[in-house]
């Protein structure tokens, strides 16, 4: 079973972090590798797979590898548990800015 994600990308940022669930459904990321030889999308990697509890090597970047918008695709993970991952890690975010 594998987890297909819409995400989002914004390279460049102060910090990596998972930031809002946007309205057509893509999550954004922030970055802090630049668009540069792969960077940003091995930054994407490392992200989602601390975010989602798997291995690197269960994270790819299936489509969009030269785009702010992608799909990754994430082996071995039920789609219900990555959506709960990524909806707690977001209220993470959200409750340590007081919104």
């Amino acid at each position: 079973m594998s987890t297909r994600l819409a995400v989002r990308v914004q390279p460049g940022a102060r910090r990596n972090a998972l930031v809002d669930r946007l309205a057509n459904g893509e999550w954004k990321l922030a970055v802090s590798a630049p668009p540069e030889d792969g960077r940003a999308n091995e930054a994407v990697i490392e992200l989602l797979a601390e975010l989602l509890g798997v291995k690197r090597r269960q994270v790819v970047v299936t489509r969009g590898a030269s785009s702010r918008s992608k799909t990754i695709e994430v082996s071995d993970l039920d789609p219900a548990v990555a959506e709960q991952r990524l909806g707690a890690a977001l209220e993470d975010v959200k409750g340590d800015h007081g919104e």
